[in-house]
């Protein structure tokens, strides 16, 4: 059982990865099944996790785990103190008063725990994006990290996407500020989203007319397929929100301003959970397609946006 406490999306989702990762290592047809909290129904973490005739392992998790019923909190406790050898299960948790008797509950019963809270500050983005070069083989210049998030912003997804490009497209053991005004000329990031809000909303005429302009002039792939995962990444959050919260609280439970929830919700009309899960492939596929996975990475973008616009209608 891993706990992960934290409201930063990315540092959760690697951390998530990484407990996947170690499982598929003892066994790499692990199945995982991957849950949200106030959908998930009293007696489902014991049929997900009792043993198999075939010896089949399984991992479980359960996202928005705040959202769990009491009856499920204490069935995840009780298996917290006694758990299968055949299943791995890992709860997210944003941190805060809700749900607080389940972190208590299971950190008592002996889950290891991995906090992951957000970077408020600038020096700890900045920390983050050398991390990142430096996971990634490179070094970067303090003037180079600062450009960089002075172009990207301070999400995480934006500058880890932003590291890889670097890192895999230029040249040297360290890059400079040079390099970065090189990929970030003030309008990368605007294109990406601009491509993205285009496809979810089911626009392809538009949409591939806007990839095409940004690959043009220069828009680097990795970064206009971060921009693709984050919007259908905010259709799921939006979607999965509970209902009965609203306003100030529903920005505070997904982590987004409110006049971004406004934006998704008008863009989640005709998207239904298996369109946002079969575009949520075509993206990761994509990813890995322009990260060296292909050899067009123009081709792999384009079908990846017809993908995710024929995803909303169901075709």
């Amino acid at each position: 059982m891993t706990l992960v406490v934290g409201d930063e999306e990315l540092l959760a989702d690697r951390a998530v990865a990484s407990v996947v990762a170690a499982a598929r290592v003892a066994d790499p047809e692990v199945k995982v099944h991957d849950l949200f909290g106030g959908k998930v129904e009293p007696g489902e973490l014991g049929r997900l996790t009792a043993p198999s005739l075939f010896g089949d392992r399984s991992i479980i998790v359960f996202r928005s785990a705040q959202d769990l019923g009491k009856d499920v909190i204490a069935e995840v406790v009780a298996y917290t103190k006694n758990p299968s050898e055949d299943a791995v299960v890992v709860l997210l948790h944003p941190g805060g008063v809700k749900g607080k008797a389940l972190v208590d509950g299971v950190k008592k019963a002996g889950a290891a725990v991995v906090t992951v809270t957000k970077l408020t500050k600038a020096g700890e983005r900045l920390d983050f994006i050398k991390n990142e070069m430096r996971q990634a083989g490179r070094s970067i210049t303090a003037d180079a990290a600062q450009a960089l998030l002075d172009a990207v912003g301070s999400d995480l997804r934006e500058l880890a996407a932003a590291c890889g490009q670097l890192a895999f497209d230029t040249p040297g053991k360290a890059v400079d500020e040079a390099a970065v005004a090189r990929y970030h000329r003030g309008r990368a990031e605007v294109s990406g989203f601009t491509v993205a809000d285009k496809a979810v909303e089911g626009r392809l005429g538009e949409a591939l007319e806007q990839l095409r302009w940004a690959l043009a002039t220069g828009v680097a792939p990795v970064l206009i397929v971060s921009a693709l995962a984050g919007g259908v990444r905010s259709l799921a959050k939006v979607g999965g929100a509970p209902r009965n919260l609203r306003g100030g609280q529903l920005a505070s439970h997904l982590g987004m301003p409110p006049w971004k929830i406004d934006r998704v919700k008008r863009q989640l009309n005709g998207w239904g959970q298996e369109g946002i899960a079969r575009a949520m492939q075509a993206v990761a596929e994509a990813d890995e397609q322009v990260k060296g996975g292909g050899t067009d990475p123009a081709y792999a973008l384009e079908r990846t946006v017809q993908t995710i616009v024929a995803s909303r209608t169901g075709r």
